[in-house]
């Protein structure tokens, strides 16, 4: 049976937190402080850590693409769902003569808070607008 090779002793000089922390890192694993140090530098050390790491960046990077993709969906269906709004009220609705206009800005008033009331309840619990429109709907010739 051959004999595992003799370790070697090195010196190095810590900094009193970095000390502390691996002393208590090594009582609570109930290991040697020198074990601690050899596993860490081997993990250092080890070709991989590098791989791993980029493995782990790479994956993050997509999670985010993934988020930006969806984000700049959504805001592409609220800007549309704003401009057709405004054009559908635009055409819809005349001007009012000026003696009902404070009337109006009264009742206007009254309906912005239902609605605000509507959408906070919606956003809360009901399905959002995204949710209920297709993404495999394509566009139509001749529709903007």
């Amino acid at each position: 049976m051959k004999k595992p090779p003799k370790k070697q002793r090195l010196s190095v000089y810590l900094d009193p937190d970095v000390m502390k922390a691996l002393a208590a890192y090594a009582a609570r694993r109930d290991q040697s402080r020198s074990l601690i140090a050899e596993a860490a530098i081997a993990s250092f050390l080890s070709p991989d850590t590098a791989e791993r790491q980029e493995a782990a960046t790479i994956k993050r990077l997509d999670q985010l693409d993934r988020r930006i993709t969806r984000i700049e969906r959504d805001l592409g269906i609220s800007v549309e769902t704003l401009a057709v709004f405004v054009r559908f009220w635009l055409t819809t609705n005349p001007p009012l003569p000026e003696p009902a206009q404070a009337a109006a800005r009264a009742k206007g008033a009254e309906r912005y808070e239902a609605f605000v009331t509507a959408l906070g309840r919606r956003l809360a619990k009901g399905p959002k607008l995204r949710q209920e429109i297709s993404e495999d709907i394509l566009p139509q010739d001749g529709v903007n």
